[in-house]
């Protein structure tokens, strides 16, 4: 696929009689940079330069499709398939035992994750990985859009991943990413006990010819089912879990607890919020010190 898009670079940019270098100045990179794209050398395009080729070419949106194809072969085998599924899904409804999903992850969050992997070897694929992750989240807008249905098991809201700034910041996400009517989120907490996907991460897709595909992951390792009589006990396993969860908005109100109390912004942080509002006063003192922040922590 990088060969492929680096052929149709090379394509386009002769058909309109442009250099390397003026292809360079037009999308705000070298010309160094358009002859690796086009001979597949050194690490693989972001999104931004994709769609900068796109405006530089007139290839109304080419390059951006091409895109995802591409850093899709950064990623290990087993999760390729997945990927190619969930992008043509109608529904995904999906159990997240340790981690946010990828879908409603921050960029920081999402880097933290990245960063820790096995089968990561560079600076230049852990970028290409967080592009491909951070690219995936343009399937939650448009006219396209998936219905997103997430339990979140209360273990990833505990976990500091990346910190408490980073956590904090990512929680808040997932309470404004809540506003979109497409996008549900309930918590499992843990005083519901064992249940059958303690395993790893569950995720159920419904294409738009209106069949199923599960897709389990753990740590290391992922698999895709596609079988109907094996996906059925998986999305009743689902469907069992958003039973046992909280009610959307009981999770809501948990996350905001955790996310206050646990994940309380630092004395840094909140002075930086103050001097943000006595600028945006015109000088004027902030009244009463603003809003204290509640205490309290996870439910227990």
């Amino acid at each position: 696929m990088a060969a492929l898009f680096g052929a149709r670079v090379r394509r386009l940019r002769l058909a309109a009689g442009l250099t390397q270098a003026e292809l360079g100045e037009r999308t705000f990179t070298h010309s160094t940079r358009i002859n690796q794209i086009e001979r597949t050398t050194g690490h693989r395009p972001t999104l931004d330069l994709a769609r900068a080729l796109d405006n530089a070419l007139g290839a109304d949106g080419l390059f951006a499709d091409l895109w995802q194809h591409v850093n899709r072969e950064s990623f290990p085998d087993w999760s390729r398939a997945f990927m190619d599924r969930e992008a043509r899904a109608t529904e995904i409804r999906t159990y997240m035992v340790q981690t946010v999903h990828g879908l409603l992850q921050t960029r920081a969050y999402a880097r933290a994750i990245l960063s820790i992997g096995k089968s990561l070897r560079t600076e230049e694929q852990l970028a290409e990985r967080l592009d491909a992750r951070m690219g995936r989240q343009d399937r939650l807008v448009g006219p396209d859009a998936p219905e997103l249905w997430v339990v979140l098991d209360e273990a990833v809201l505990l976990r500091p991943v990346g910190g408490v700034e980073v956590m904090r910041e990512q929680l808040a996400h997932l309470l404004a990413v809540a506003r979109n009517p497409l996008v549900t989120i309930q918590v499992l907490p843990f005083d519901q006990g064992e249940h059958r996907a303690m395993g790893g991460s569950l995720t159920v897709l419904v294409l738009s010819d209106g069949t199923e595909a599960a897709y389990t992951e753990g740590a290391d390792h992922g698999r895709l089912i596609e079988d109907p009589t094996e996906v059925e006990p998986y999305s009743v396993t689902y469907d069992r879990l958003r039973a046992l969860a909280l009610p959307p908005n009981l999770s809501l109100s948990m996350i905001r607890s955790v996310m206050e109390g646990t994940y309380r912004a630092s004395r840094s942080a909140r002075r930086r919020v103050a001097q943000v509002q006595l600028q945006q006063s015109g000088g004027r003192g902030v009244r009463g010190g603003g809003r204290r922040l509640p205490g309290g922590g996870a439910r227990t």
